[in-house]
């Protein structure tokens, strides 16, 4: 076992116990094929503080909701996001509001704040209804792959809510493309445009987004529209701040892709766990059903109580974002171990969720756990945290909740699903956790 480096005399302070794993790679193999199992291990050996290599950086783990709490409520400002998601995502999301700190961040999620009041939720809510119940006719009943399906879906509705242009098919399979690609560069190996590889296909993406929305913002400056891109091409604060066009293309890349991938994980998910336990299917079904209309209006999202566990769970289950990392901007600590400035740090969101000593049996499905009589994400402030928390807690949590339970409405009264007797998903944790195989099931549609 090694020292992360030696802690400053006087301070009473703790080094940071670990080992470095392979040079380079550290433990990323281990990582993406066991994330559980490596992470019990990992605590077992070195407690809930501990680094190791990765992608060629010194990086401190920290596991449980303590060390979360001190990194999210950061309460010293030694914790800074843009350098740390900037070395992962930088380059493909630049300037997105998850990538700013401190004064300028806050300054920028004020002027943002207004593209998400509640009678801007209402109005996304409207439109998405009609491209939902569209795009949910078109499924066909038998072998039905959830995952592109689903992905599709959200992207169409991310281009009519957060866009609101109308693309062809050729133009929305080079946008989607360009956001997979993007997405996906974050976790390159080789982290230097080598041609064919990921980190070029990545940078060429960003290109590609960023061409789609200056060619557009002129027409969303001159003529506004419900939408999230001219709601961000409008929006003012009290003393008279606007985004710059640079501003609203930075964040328009970002939300997109924040809307797009996190809601088809989360959705994805929820099929998965409702196929496995069709009794939870048909509880929500049936309280779909019992709204007595089609579609959802915001007034009866509150009314989808089993709905609202069962993402909760699958969120538990499945973190669509499973680390949140950070960097130390001066020397600091967590849980009385030294971090020194520089230090990069990440909060293991989708293993923390399975901690015995906070969660029952946590690898069971049981929505339950969020009931109002159990309540157990309230057992600690950060026991379940896949919004993040702190100042940069996700600006667009409330529309992911209202979009998934939107489209769950929808496709719950429509459709069944199913999986094979003893099917487990093999999760891909290669970037954002997703079924390789697509999440295959058996779908019927409902008469």
């Amino acid at each position: 076992m090694a020292t992360l480096a030696p802690a400053p005399e006087g301070t009473g302070l703790k080094p940071v116990p670990g080992d470095p794993g392979l040079p380079y790679l550290g433990f990323i193999l281990q990582q993406t094929r066991d994330p559980i199992g490596f992470a019990r291990a990992r605590r077992a050996k070195h407690g809930d503080v501990s680094w190791n290599n990765f992608l060629g950086k010194k990086v401190v783990n920290l596991m449980g909701p303590d060390a979360v709490r001190e990194v999210l409520t950061n309460k010293d400002k030694a914790f800074a996001n843009g350098p740390a998601w900037g070395f992962f995502i930088g380059p493909f999301f630049e300037r997105g509001i998850m990538l700013l700190d401190f004064e300028e961040h806050l300054h920028h999620r004020r002027i943002m704040q207004q593209a998400f009041t509640k009678s801007r939720l209402v109005m996304y809510l409207d439109m998405m209804s009609d491209e939902t119940a569209k795009g949910v006719a078109g499924w066909r009943p038998g072998r039905f792959e959830v995952l592109p399906e689903m992905k599709k879906l959200t992207l169409d509705l991310a281009l009519e809510v957060f866009v609101g242009v109308s693309l062809d098919p050729r133009e929305r399979d080079e946008v989607n493309t360009a956001f997979v690609d993007a997405v996906r560069a974050g976790l390159s190996i080789v982290r230097f445009p080598v041609p064919g590889l990921r980190w070029s296909r990545g940078l060429k993406a960003r290109k590609r987004l960023e061409r789609f929305f200056h060619d557009n913002i002129a027409a969303k400056r001159a003529h506004g529209g419900d939408d999230l891109f001219a709601a961000l091409c409008q929006a003012e604060t009290d003393d008279g701040h606007r985004f710059t066009d640079e501003d609203v293309v930075n964040h328009m890349i970002f939300a997109l892709m924040a809307a797009h991938d996190t809601t088809t994980i989360t959705m994805t998910s929820m099929a998965y766990y409702l196929a496995k336990n069709p009794e939870w299917q048909e509880r929500c079904r049936e309280q779909s059903r019992a709204l007595g209309k089609d579609r959802v209006e915001f007034a009866d999202l509150d009314a989808l109580t089993d709905l609202d566990m069962v993402m909760k769970e699958a969120l538990r289950l499945c973190s669509p974002v499973p680390g949140l990392p950070r960097v130390a901007v001066k020397d600091t600590q967590v849980l009385g171990f030294h971090i020194p400035e520089g230090t990069m740090v990440n909060l293991a969101t989708f293993t923390n969720h399975y901690r015995e000593d906070f969660w029952p049996d946590p690898e069971r499905f049981d929505p339950e756990r969020f009931s109002p009589e159990r309540r157990e994400d309230r057992v600690h402030q950060y026991a379940w945290f896949p919004f993040g928390g702190g100042v940069h807690k996700c600006i667009g949590l409330h529309f992911a909740g209202m979009q998934v339970k939107a489209i769950l409405h929808q496709v719950l009264l429509n459709y069944s699903w199913s999986v094979p007797d003893g099917y487990t998903w093999p999760l891909d944790m290669t970037t954002l956790p997703v079924p390789k195989d697509g999440l295959p099931v058996t779908l019927e549609r409902i008469s």
